[in-house]
């Protein structure tokens, strides 16, 4: 008995657990939570009975997701500024000639390296949070063990249609909104982070594509590339008008991964695009009450850490071969 706990005392720093029970309903919790007091009401009207089935569902989500704190406090996160030279404050700007070349080496690489293979997203899942576990583990010493499951639909679709997923910040439930095709890796390797405790979007967004260029998969390394090769081209369009549309169209990719980024373009209606832009500006002010910059970290913030982390002379770490 003494060897076991012996045992357990060494292992359990190096990992954690999160339960994230939620993640395991059928539907999903924030869908609960919002819809449960109209069902309710239709059915039963306002009484006990209603009352009390709308606070047994809201006590779930509260207590998983108090669950869920409770076991991320054992993380160890990561320090960005001192393991890749570079985090919010501390970015250098990447020259518009810079971001020019590295869509044409980036250009190369996907075409030349073309994978066409396609896995259904739960085998995906399993594999893009194996190599993200692995990669954080390499930096932390601590493997951070999470749920794999993922949604295809959740009223958050509703609120951001811009969106290509999310994570519940409190249950930490995920659903993929939109089939991105060969770049679905990083979707869920993005919001996989978000599950692991990384909720800034910018952390989010370096975490999964480091972990998915150094995962040695090609379909994993198409999907960050992809990634990195999407954002350079958004940050060149600027805030023109169509002009990243543009971009994308005479970007000299295979078809099969132009046709990708012809689908992340604005809403084709006047009402869809003002719908996207309000709640883009919403979900922007959440950032910026969040202490990140805003939308831009997706982007321009994502593009500028790569640059700055890939020409650092103080980084711990080594950027991995893109």
């Amino acid at each position: 008995m003494a060897a076991v706990r012996h045992w357990l005392t060494m292992r359990t720093p190096d990992e954690i657990r999160i339960s994230n029970r939620a993640t395991y309903w059928p539907v999903a919790p924030i869908d609960l939570v919002i819809g449960a007091p109209l069902v309710v009401r239709a059915l039963l009207g306002v009484t006990p009975l209603g009352r009390l089935v709308q606070a047994a569902v809201l006590g779930a989500y509260l207590g998983s997701a108090a669950r869920d704190w409770h076991d991320r406090r054992g993380i160890r996160r990561i320090d960005f500024r001192r393991e890749f030279g570079a985090d919010f404050h501390h970015l250098v700007p990447m020259p518009r000639e810079d971001r020019e070349a590295e869509v044409r080496t980036l250009t190369e690489r996907l075409n030349d390296e073309f994978v066409p293979q396609r896995r259904p997203r739960r085998e995906l899942a399993v594999e893009v949070d194996r190599h993200l576990t692995r990669y954080i583990a390499s930096i932390t010493g601590q493997r951070v063990r999470t749920s794999t499951e993922v949604r295809g639909f959740s009223l958050a679709k509703l609120a951001f249609p811009f969106a290509l997923g999310a994570c519940d910040a409190l249950s930490s439930d995920i659903a993929i909104f939109k089939d991105t095709g060969p770049l679905e890796p990083h979707v869920l390797a993005h919001e996989f982070s978000h599950r692991k405790g990384y909720w800034k979007e910018l952390h989010a967004q370096v975490l999964a594509y480091l972990a998915l260029v150094a995962s040695g998969e090609p379909v994993l390394r198409q999907a960050a590339r992809l990634e990195r090769f999407h954002r350079q081209l958004r940050v060149l369009a600027g805030k023109e008008r169509g002009a990243f549309e543009r971009l994308a169209a005479a970007a000299p990719l295979r078809p099969e991964l132009g046709k990708v980024l012809g689908g992340l373009g604005p809403p084709a209606t006047k009402v869809g695009r003002g719908v996207e832009a309000g709640m883009r500006q919403v979900y922007h002010t959440r950032m910026r009450v969040t202490g990140q910059t805003g939308l831009s970290d997706y982007d321009l913030g994502f593009t500028n850490f790569l640059y700055t982390f890939e020409a650092s002379t103080t980084a711990r770490q080594t950027p991995p071969a893109a």
